[in-house]
């Protein structure tokens, strides 16, 4: 799809370009921090104020261990500041794999010859989320490749198809989307689904390695996928997702991007991204990359810890490319939302693949491939509340209200008791006897927390009437 501004509703300043490569490198460039000046930043990030792209360039800098300690813990004191212990939990489905691009690291496209191409139907879609709602899934992603049969029209389909699946208690209360970018129009179609989060990754915000990882296809054009969530904020939607691949090019200049981008949607929609998320490169089918620009694990945990602090209010979504191990990990630093029971090849979660099978019919491999009761059950063991909530897309706290909502400090009045209610839900219908113990604790211990929150009664009572058998119950 080529850009044409005479389709837009408007095309000013707001639809153009923001990425200034040698701007980026060139905070880069500024000398090393002083322990004074790093502390300083974090006391900044600690008042929940957000980072400018120069106080991110320092502690991308600050490579002594002792400033980078400082500034993990200044990411983990930030994170449980703001969020609490919470971690959101929801899983992707992959709805179809067709795609008309040829990026060199994605096992979808459209020169790998060894893909198993395939587009679910409508019974299968159905039958995928009853398989998730089974397993207790509340909040899902809906994943497409790009390609014409995927129109807003098919997504918005797919989207009301999803909300519309019912088996015993389980529903799906919140689909979010990750999709090719689209016209304005097109995402005013999908918003009227009722859609929660629009994800567009600009993969690297390089425009040079960019172009050189996306030699063909509607995908090849930077600016135009670089402005598709301004499009978004033109439509109305309001809840978008931003990131990046890191392993394409320098993780540090990556870092800068996904800061800049921030800004610009803060400067001009008085919104930043709902999420951020940093997959890493991993092995998929007719994988072809230089590992030049290869993250290890110590570097990976500083990406998470200074983006917590330079965008204090956006949630981090951390995948299960992921090995248990990391996972388990960066967490602790910045991370508020992960997957659970994943599995990407196209129609799995009704339908078992051998290993092979499975090579050729997702987008890359899996690390983490614990299932969502496992993965709830380490959860609590480390002492995190378990979130299926969905409670601010669906009292409209979403965008710039979103925004004004969390910025005061209130989110974790509000996010900690629906987590409860949610963790409630899960305990009562789908956790092992074990789990359902130790859950119980978790939640015992985490209304003690709440002294300042004065509906706990009404908690209480929300409570006793999901053991009765109510549901979707929040605040």
């Amino acid at each position: 799809m080529k850009f044409n501004p005479e389709k837009c509703a408007i095309a000013d300043e707001r639809m153009k370009p923001f990425i200034d490569a040698d701007e980026l490198w060139g905070h880069l460039q500024q000398p090393k921090p002083d322990a004074a000046r790093v502390r300083q930043i974090i006391a900044k990030s600690l008042n929940k104020e957000r980072l400018t792209l120069a106080e991110t360039a320092a502690l991308i800098l600050a490579d002594e261990p002792e400033l980078i300690e400082e500034i993990k813990n200044g990411a983990r004191e930030l994170k449980k500041k703001v969020y609490g212990n919470r971690i959101v939990l929801f899983a992707p489905l992959y709805i179809g794999n067709h795609c008309i691009n040829n990026c060199k690291y994605c096992g979808f496209k459209a020169s790998n010859k060894f893909a198993v191409r395939r587009t679910l139907t409508d019974e299968e879609i159905i039958k995928e989320t009853e398989a998730l709602e089974d397993n207790g899934q509340k909040r899902l992603i809906l994943v497409y490749g790009e390609h014409p049969k995927y129109s807003p029209e098919y997504i918005a389909h797919t989207v009301r198809l999803v909300y519309g699946v019912k088996k015993g208690n389980g529903e799906i209360r919140r689909v979010n989307i990750n999709a090719a970018p689209l016209e304005i129009e097109g995402f005013r179609t999908v918003k009227e689904a009722g859609i929660g989060t629009f994800q567009v990754f600009q993969e690297t915000y390089h425009p040079e390695a960019y172009n050189l990882y996306h030699p063909s296809g509607p995908k090849k054009n930077f600016e135009y996928r670089l402005t598709s969530l301004d499009r978004a904020q033109e439509a109305g939607v309001d809840d978008v997702g931003i990131g990046a691949l890191f392993g394409l090019y320098d993780w540090r200049f990556e870092v800068m991007g996904l800061v800049r981008h921030t800004n610009h949607l803060e400067a001009v929609y008085n919104v930043g991204p709902h999420t951020i998320s940093f997959p890493r490169i991993k092995d998929a089918s007719e994988f072809d990359i230089d590992p030049k620009y290869e993250v290890n694990d110590d570097d990976f945990v500083r990406i998470i810890a200074i983006l917590r602090l330079a965008v204090p209010y956006t949630g981090m979504i951390l995948t299960a490319r992921e090995t248990q191990r990391v996972r388990t990990e960066v967490m602790q630093f910045g991370v508020s939302q992960i997957d659970g029971g994943t599995k990407l090849e196209i129609g799995s979660y009704s339908d078992s693949l051998n290993e092979e099978q499975n090579l050729n019919r997702e987008q890359f491999k899996i690390n983490d491939p614990r299932s969502l009761g496992d993965v709830v059950d380490e959860l609590l063991d480390h002492g995190y509340l378990p979130s299926f909530c969905t409670a601010c897309y669906r009292k409209g706290r979403t965008g710039e209200h979103f925004m004004e909502f969390s910025v005061p400090g209130f989110i974790k009045r509000f996010c900690t008791p629906n987590a409860i209610l949610t963790l409630a839900e899960y305990l009562e219908d789908y956790a092992k006897p074990e789990v359902v113990t130790k859950g119980w604790k978790v939640i015992e211990e985490n209304k003690k927390e709440l002294s300042g929150f004065d509906r706990l009664e009404e908690l209480n009572q929300r409570i006793e009437r999901i053991k009765k058998g109510e549901r979707d119950l929040y605040f």
